[in-house]
């Protein structure tokens, strides 16, 4: 057996260095004095006769082999965490820490309401929230940085398990006036020429142009936006149209708008929010649990989000662009 081994107190400020690519941000985020950080990695070096880092006054480069050590170190340390989930959850289900990830096209919708009934029904869960895109989410997700994702599907996160808890209807969002007939409009309908979608690294804007059996549309949006809201103005100002998930209906986000709203008529018209987590998490029955705990949120302040009874499977093809 080697006599000496590489500490995770040592791995994690190497692992800390790639992630801020700077010495005193890695130690604030270890709680360290950046003397501390350096001492900690040139042990490290020495331990395993091998150069990880190249040092110079402005810039902080791996070596190749320092890549591959670091990419070792996070799995790791998120095996080491995996293992002191263990021993903590036995008997205590949703205790303790928990950090999940939402994207933002969910967390201002959903979030508001689901945070108080969680706080109440779990007390002693501390929730750590990070609102990012569904790429950003996954990444964080696989380096141990998030316990589990909030996540609009079909969107590929690689190997994952996950717990399915309703479809989310897209509705088509017109200025006053300009709404078709009928509470609902085919995708065929739509003048792609007034379409304003969000822009790209959103995953919602792949689900609308996969309902829409329009994947073409991507580069002839009349205008991207950075959020729902921002669309939202913009339809209020007679710009264009644009695509709402029912969540954010429900939750208000039409409020003091002329904005009209028909339901998008199509096989896929909808997205399916899911609850993902690695498929090597020791917490698999945790992450039930607050899927069905959030299934029933949904299913009392959301009426026209559609419960989804199990893990049923999604038939549109996974997306692997960026959220």
């Amino acid at each position: 057996m080697t006599a000496y081994l590489p500490t995770i107190k040592q791995l994690q400020y190497l692992v800390a260095l790639r992630q801020h690519g700077h010495f005193g941000k890695a130690a604030d985020a270890c709680f360290v004095t950046q003397s501390t950080l350096s001492a900690g990695l040139r042990e490290l070096e020495t331990l395993l006769g091998v150069t990880l880092v190249e040092r110079t006054r402005r810039v902080v480069r791996f070596t190749p082999l320092g890549q591959k050590v670091t990419d070792k170190a996070i799995r790791v340390i998120r095996e080491t965490e995996e293992l002191a989930d263990i021993a903590r959850i036995e008997g205590q289900p949703l205790h303790g820490e928990l950090r999940m990830g939402v994207i933002p096209t969910i967390a201002p919708f959903l979030l508001p309401a689901m945070l108080p009934r969680l706080r109440s029904q779990w007390p002693k869960l501390k929730l750590y929230l990070r609102e990012e895109t569904s790429q950003a989410a996954c990444d964080a997700l696989h380096r141990g940085h998030l316990d589990c994702v909030l996540l609009a599907m079909p969107f590929g996160c690689g190997e994952v398990d996950k717990a399915m808890l309703f479809d989310d209807q897209l509705y088509v969002a017109y200025p006053r006036g300009e709404a078709p007939v009928g509470a609902s409009v085919r995708a065929d309908a739509i003048d792609e020429e007034r379409m304003l979608l969000l822009e790209d690294g959103h995953c919602l804007k792949d689900h609308v142009l996969a309902a829409c059996n329009r994947p073409e549309l991507r580069a002839e949006a009349t205008m991207m936006g950075t959020s729902l809201h921002t669309l939202v103005q913009m339809v209020d100002n007679g710009l264009g149209v644009t695509f709402l998930p029912a969540m954010a209906i429900d939750a208000g986000i039409l409020e003091g708008t002329d904005v009209d709203t028909r339901a998008l008529q199509s096989a896929h018209g909808f997205r399916r929010i899911a609850l993902v987590w690695r498929r090597s998490s020791p917490r698999e029955e945790e992450f039930q649990l607050l899927a069905e705990a959030l299934r029933l949120i949904a299913a009392s302040i959301a009426p026209r989000l559609a419960s989804i009874d199990g893990p049923a499977p999604m038939e549109p093809i996974i997306l692997r662009v960026a959220d």
